[in-house]
């Protein structure tokens, strides 16, 4: 056998080379790499001794650009929807399940968080909005994709409208509810509280803001915490419902279900 027929073939061109590189076409001569991870392989291989993907049938080789490829494909190509999508539902599945096995919680909620209208479609055009009209907009688009179980979408958004409500301060009561609720979502508690008793250091009889602070003690174990706003919210609820703020018309299916929730966490204590 000559030398020329002796001598390496270029995987991508298939030319004889000679060297680390190709003469002719620039790929990388001699290695083989998997198309899972991305590691190299041994000539004989035939699995991958990083993931134990099998290795490329009939000798198969790849240069280094296509085995870069191959391991982005893992990290930052189309398989991270997939990863993205599953420590997303895993973060919803927690704080679900926070809510349902919190000391004292009721066995059920008696609806989602929050009614919201169906979402879907494009995202609305914020640079048309007043920053608190934009803030709320993220909002209910947040919560839609929460109550309907679409979890990659609303760790898509719930960025942005934590975002949004910190570029629209001052906020109202009704606003500090909601920066309360997407804390609750992000599953920062402390800071969920603290928008809530915001709230009520503006009104200590806001229904809302009891109700978001009962909540956000209950998921922190603050059970004593909680039962005094739940204790409190039903004092005040008649008073409060009869002053027809324009928040609580918005939010009519909360406050129609304030009561059954705070009755049932304090008889479950």
């Amino acid at each position: 056998m000559s030398p020329a027929e002796n001598a390496p073939r270029c995987p991508e061109c298939g030319k004889t080379s000679s060297g680390n590189f190709c003469q002719h076409c620039g790929g990388k001569l001699g290695g083989r790499f998997c198309n899972q991870c991305g590691g190299e392989i041994g000539a004989a291989a035939k699995f991958c001794n990083q993931c134990g993907e099998k290795a490329a049938g009939g000798g198969a080789r790849l240069s280094a650009g296509a085995h870069r490829e191959a391991a982005a494909s893992v990290v930052g190509g189309q398989n991270l929807p997939w990863w993205i999508a599953g420590v997303a539902m895993f973060g919803l599945i927690v704080f679900a399940g926070v809510q349902m096995v919190s000391p004292g919680a009721p066995a059920a909620p008696s609806q989602p968080v929050a009614p919201f209208a169906a979402g879907g479609g494009n995202p609305p055009d914020l640079s048309t909005m007043t920053p608190r009209e934009a803030a709320d907009r993220l909002f209910d688009r947040v919560m839609t994709y929460v109550s309907t179980g679409d979890s990659v979408q609303a760790q898509t958004f719930l960025p942005m409208a934590l975002g949004a409500y910190e570029r629209a301060v001052p906020l109202d009561n009704d606003g500090l509810f909601h920066l309360s609720l997407l804390n609750r979502v992000a599953g920062n508690l402390e800071a969920a509280l603290g928008n809530a008793t915001q709230a009520l250091d503006i009104d200590p009889n806001h229904i809302l803001a009891l109700t978001a602070a009962a909540e956000a003690s209950v998921e922190l174990g603050r059970t004593e915490d909680a039962a005094g706003y739940y204790r409190h919210l039903l004092d005040m609820l008649d008073a409060e419902t009869a002053r027809d703020l324009p928040e609580y018309v918005s939010h009519e299916q909360i406050m129609a279900s304030v009561r059954v929730d705070a009755q049932a966490f304090l008889a479950g204590r």
